[in-house]
C-alpha cells in the first residue's frame, strides 16, 4: 500500500517518515506534502491508500482535505493527527468517515500500530469487495448460461406461448412487468420483448395491459363484483389509475361499463 503524510511541520513529518517501520505495517511507499494543495497534487498522481494528516495547518486544514477526498470519491483511509483534544474536531472527523484520530505528541510505535490496524482493515474490505465482484460475475455468467440453454431448447413461438400463459395465471400481480417475466424465463428483456412483438404484433407491456383490461371487462359484465374489487383482481391496486386506463380502452369508466352491460 501507499501512504501519504501531510504536515506543515516539515522536520516533524520527515522524522515520522524515517523512524516508523512502514514495511511492518504493510506500507510499500511513503509520500509527503506540507500543505493541502501539495497533498491534492500527490493524490491526483498516485494511488494513495492511507492518509496520515495533521489537522492544524495554515490555509486549508486536514479536515478540509478529507472533505475534498470524499467529494472526489477517492478511496483513501484517513488517520488524523492533532495537538488539541477538541471535541468539534473529533465529531467532524467521525462524520467524514475518518478511520483513526491520534493526539500529538504520539510515539512512533503508536503511529505504526494505528497504520497497521488501518491497513489490515482496508485489506479486508478490498478482499470482501473482490469476492463480491467475483460472486456477481459468477451469477451473471450462470444466468447467461441458463438463458442460452433455455433459448436453445425452445422456439421463439413456444417461449411467447409460455409467456402468455404465465401472464394469464399471474394477471392479479401488480408487479407483473417485462423485467419480471424476463427474470422468470431467464431471458434478456430486450430479446423477450422483440420475439413477443414479432409473434403477437404488440410489445409485452401493451399485451399485459390489454389482457388486464379484457379480464376486467369480462368480470364487470359477468359478475356482481365492484369496480374497485375488479381493479384489484386484474392487478391495479390504484383504482383511479385503473379507471383512467379502462376509459382510454373502452371509452367509458368501469362503473359505466358495468351498468351498460347489466341493463
Amino acid at each position: 500500500m501507499k501512504l501519504l503524510i501531510v504536515n506543515d511541520a516539515e522536520l516533524e513529518m520527515l522524522t515520522i517518515k524515517k523512524e516508523v517501520n512502514w514495511e511492518s505495517c504493510g506500507i510499500k511507499e511513503v509520500f509527503t506534502a506540507t500543505c493541502v494543495e501539495e497533498a491534492k497534487q500527490v493524490i491526483a498522481k498516485q494511488t494513495i491508500d492511507i492518509l496520515l494528516c495533521d489537522i492544524e495547518m495554515p490555509g486549508e486544514n486536514g479536515l478540509s482535505l478529507i472533505r475534498w477526498i470524499n467529494e472526489e470519491n477517492y478511496d483513501i483511509d484517513s488517520i488524523l493527527l492533532t495537538c488539541h483534544a477538541d471535541f468539534s474536531y473529533a465529531k467532524e472527523a467521525v462524520s467524514l468517515n475518518c478511520q483513526e484520530y491520534l493526539l500529538l505528541p504520539v510515539k512512533y510505535d503508536e503511529i505504526r500500530a494505528c497504520v497497521l490496524k488501518t491497513s489490515h482493515r482496508r485489506e479486508q474490505r478490498l478482499q470482501e469487495k473482490q469476492l463480491q465482484l467475483y460472486g456477481e460475475n459468477w451469477l451473471k455468467n450462470k444466468d447467461e448460461s441458463v438463458q442460452e440453454q433455455y433459448c436453445a431448447s425452445k422456439t421463439p413461438k413456444e417461449i411467447v406461448e409460455e409467456c402468455t400463459c404465465y401472464i394469464q395465471k399471474n394477471i392479479s400481480n401488480a408487479e407483473l412487468s417485462v423485467s419480471v417475466l424476463a427474470e422468470h424465463f431467464y431471458l434478456n428483456p430486450i430479446y423477450l420483448n422483440r420475439i413477443f412483438k414479432k409473434e403477437k404484433g404488440s410489445n409485452l407491456s401493451q399485451w399485459i395491459i390489454q389482457e388486464r383490461l379484457k379480464l376486467a371487462a369480462h368480470l364487470l359484465e359477468n359478475s356482481n363484483a365492484t369496480a374497485v374489487n375488479v381493479a384489484l383482481e386484474v392487478g391495479y391496486p390504484n383504482y383511479p389509475y385503473f379507471s383512467t386506463t379502462f376509459k382510454k380502452y373502452y371509452h367509458c369508466t368501469p362503473t359505466q361499463y358495468a351498468q351498460e352491460k347489466h341493463k
